[in-house]
């Protein structure tokens, strides 16, 4: 975080702190060890972003509304996490926030940088597949994540976000969702979320991951391309209404940040038992397509490294860690 983000985050906070009263711009100043002028020039690009303050003369500042805009400051103020988004790139648009993150953590962004867009021209889903991430309408953001985990427990890093983004969809909406393997969250069989999660490692130590997360909030059916109208959902859909996005981000980063720690912590054991909780189809047929062969197998649940776990007449129960999977319907 740059002195001057930094000096922002920090006015933020003491605004906050003392968001019923007035706040002093001579108390401002010697917090900040800033001039009342400079006070001055950062409430005016508070304001850009959609900030409300009130400035009285001889009793100060109070902040009397927070934007529903997403921006650096908007995101961090009342975040209340300890790492995660203590560093966030904000962009209006971007090709992709996977890219971004990636050419970040190369750059050695730190652990829990937060990349956000408003939206995505090139947005990717697993096996490259184009995800639709239009202007202001959903959630489109990567995580740089530097993990004490070996390199074959990252793919353990995808299952805990779908948990993540399960309990919270679960506070938003009435519909219980679903998690199909290994990256899809459902609502009544309805695509709502996707997780991309993209790792860069040496034989024995990771380097980073980027855990990227789209999630479909204040669509309408207008708003989703014709091939997957009817394939996909919005929290909006769900709970016919306008939902604010910047409160769920940061509930996003907050319920995330208490997982991993708890991940890093346990190990994957919680993270196993809540994702079966949610999992969809469990106990059913499914077809896997791997590059050797076409499985007709019933979904147990999942491994406790994450892979998933089917039964068949032939081989039993076997572990996949790979493959295309075919739903069956009822």
């Amino acid at each position: 975080m740059g002195k001057m983000e930094s000096t922002r985050y920090r006015l933020i906070e003491l605004l906050e702190a003392s968001r019923e009263q007035y706040v002093s711009g001579q108390f401002l100043s010697e917090k900040l060890n800033i001039s009342r002028s400079a006070i001055w020039k950062h409430m005016k690009e508070l304001k850009k972003d959609g900030y409300v303050i009130e400035g009285i003369r001889r009793k100060g500042y109070r902040i009397v509304k927070s934007p529903d805009k997403v921006s650096e400051n908007t995101v961090q103020w009342g975040l209340q996490t300890n790492w995660l988004g203590k560093q966030i790139i904000h962009k209006a648009t971007t090709n992709s926030t996977q890219q971004v993150a990636h050419q970040a953590a190369r750059e050695n962004a730190e652990h829990g940088t937060v990349i956000i867009a408003d939206e995505q021209t090139e947005g990717k889903g697993r096996m490259e597949r184009h995800w639709h991430s239009p202007k202001n309408k959903g959630i489109w953001m990567s995580l740089i994540l530097r993990p004490p985990i070996p390199p074959a427990a990252a793919p353990q890093l995808t299952l805990l976000t779908a948990t993540v983004l399960a309990d919270v969809i679960t506070e938003y909406t009435t519909a219980s969702p679903n998690i199909k393997w290994p990256n899809d969250l459902l609502i009544r069989d309805k695509k709502t979320a996707g997780i991309l999660t993209e790792m860069q490692a040496e034989q024995d130590r990771i380097k980073y991951v980027v855990a990227g997360i789209g999630i479909n909030v204040n669509h309408s059916y207008d708003n989703f391309p014709s091939e997957i109208s009817n394939k996909a959902t919005s929290l909006k859909l769900e709970t016919g209404q306008d939902l604010q996005v910047v409160p769920i981000i940061q509930h996003i980063l907050r319920c995330f940040e208490r997982s991993y720690d708890a991940f890093i912590r346990d190990g994957f054991s919680t993270i196993k038992n809540k994702w079966e909780s949610y999992g969809y189809k469990i106990g059913e047929a499914i077809k896997i397509r791997t590059n050797h062969e076409i499985l007709e197998a019933t979904f147990t649940g999942i491994a406790e490294d994450g892979a998933l776990l089917v039964h068949t007449d032939s081989d039993g129960t076997r572990k996949m860690y790979s493959g295309e999977i075919e739903w069956f319907r009822k």
